[in-house]
């Protein structure tokens, strides 16, 4: 999507890296920690994964149109919220056809159950860590913290003095980051307080997310 949006806002750097496209090989090539190395580990010791992409600009492009450039940082998390608002349809078109049916309890991945046996019971999970992913994904990216895209967005639009001193914090925005969900966590683990922002992120979605399926397909 970032790719995407800087080629129509005339930046064709993306395009010409092959980034305008579905396929993940072009994008594990620039960022093969990100896309690949760090999302196993986290799987593998963690549980769950993350990781990252990124899509090359050209920054005087940027400079020179600078609502462009917003409209380029932004494009990502838009683009979670199509994946969300697809995957939000098909769930709510499932429950109305019976396919999909209350769960016995309902988390992130469970946000639905099959209806139909076990037939539909892995694409009710995918449906549902899509839809609660891609909103996670969004709100997290909008956080104005480097190198975060709400970052970017903001300092498309500032004047330019402070775009340019909001801008010399990123280089400290990723240790930011770093220390709010694995540092202090951590730390809080050890101290015995509760202080689990992915909780936060992904619960709190999640629990709304429920609710507002089962309103819109006018069930209790």
């Amino acid at each position: 999507m970032h790719a995407w949006v800087a080629m129509r806002g005339g930046d064709p750097t993306a395009y010409l890296a092959g980034q305008v496209t579905l396929s993940p090989i072009p994008h594990i090539r620039r960022e093969p920690f990100g896309m690949l190395i760090l999302p196993l580990l986290t799987a593998v010791t963690q549980g769950w994964a993350i990781g990252w992409a990124s899509a090359p600009y050209d920054p005087h492009w940027a400079a020179r149109y600078p609502k462009r450039a917003a409209w380029m940082a932004a494009a990502g998390p838009a683009g979670n919220l199509l994946i969300a608002a697809g995957s939000f349809t098909l769930l709510k078109l499932g429950l109305l056809t019976g396919w999909f049916v209350p769960p016995p309890f309902a988390n992130f991945h469970t946000l639905v159950a099959s209806g139909a046996g076990e037939g539909l019971g892995g694409i009710a999970t995918a449906l549902s860590i899509l839809l609660v992913l891609n909103v996670f994904l969004a709100v997290f990216n909008l956080l104005p913290l480097p190198p975060l895209d709400g970052s970017h967005v903001i300092v498309s639009l500032l004047p330019r003095p402070l775009a340019i001193r909001y801008a010399s914090f990123g280089r400290y925005g990723i240790l930011v980051v770093l220390a709010l969900f694995f540092i202090l966590p951590e730390l809080a683990v050890r101290l015995g307080v509760d202080f689990n922002p992915f909780g936060w992120f992904i619960g709190g979605p999640a629990e709304w997310l429920y609710g507002l399926i089962w309103r819109m397909a006018g069930l209790p």
